[in-house]
């Protein structure tokens, strides 16, 4: 089904540079090396920093988490700070435990690796979508003002989801025609494993007239649509 084609055309990637981000643990290098260790650490973590401000750095944590205040507003406030400030250092200590931990994982777990290679294909296969539909003038806008700017964004949000609309509105009267239950099944999971987000079946560089009516309505027989089954 050409409907459901894009995502598997799309290049499974891992998160970007992870081979190179260094790795932090409790313990020397020389340590994990000794053990037979085929990963090891850059260096050790400086754990005693981290307790001397480890009130500190719960407190931060807190008023992220009870919203007295942004994330954005506090880290600009340290990143303010000169890269000597103790506290500055102590997060950054702390979060290097928290991306080592990541990092493992990511390479233990394969399930993981599956759902962060799902997500990132997604998040490509969209900006791809948004560029195939914002294809004039290299994909910059033109508009002088923001008001004509937001008009154009409004625009090409719309034109993207007539698309998805339609592509919907396909797939469901190709279930609500279906007769054979291995079919349906057959294309519920495809539906379930593909992405919505196509657009090979439309032509993006005709003109777009929302004045005349439809020429497809016919093909959508609603009271069917509406009659299917959720599973």
């Amino acid at each position: 089904m050409q409907l459901l084609s894009e995502r598997s055309t799309q290049k499974r990637e891992e998160p970007k540079n992870i081979g190179k981000q260094c790795i932090y643990a409790f313990s020397s290098k020389e340590t994990y090396a000794k053990r037979g260790y085929k990963i090891l650490p850059s260096r050790a973590i400086n754990q005693k920093l981290i307790a001397e401000h480890w009130d500190d750095i719960l407190r931060f944590m807190v008023t992220i988490k009870l919203k007295h205040t942004t994330a954005s507003q506090l880290f600009k406030r340290l990143s303010s700070y000169a890269k000597n400030n103790p506290l500055y250092k102590a997060l950054k200590e702390f979060g290097r435990i928290i991306k080592s931990i990541f990092i493992l994982t990511y390479y233990h777990d394969v399930k993981l690796r599956q759902k962060i290679e799902k997500q990132l294909n997604r998040v490509e296969l969209s900006n791809k979508f948004s560029n195939a539909v914002f294809f004039a003038n290299d994909g910059e806008f033109k508009q002088a003002t923001i008001e004509e700017q937001e008009i154009a964004t409004a625009c090409k949000t719309f034109i993207q989801n007539a698309i998805v609309l339609w592509n919907y509105l396909y797939l469901s009267q190709l279930l609500a025609n279906c007769v054979d239950d291995n079919e349906r099944n057959e294309i519920v999971s495809m539906i379930k494993n593909g992405s919505i987000l196509t657009w090979r079946h439309i032509n993006l560089y005709g003109e777009y007239d929302f004045k005349r009516p439809p020429s497809n309505d016919h093909a959508f027989d609603m009271v069917k649509i509406l009659s299917l089954k959720v599973a």
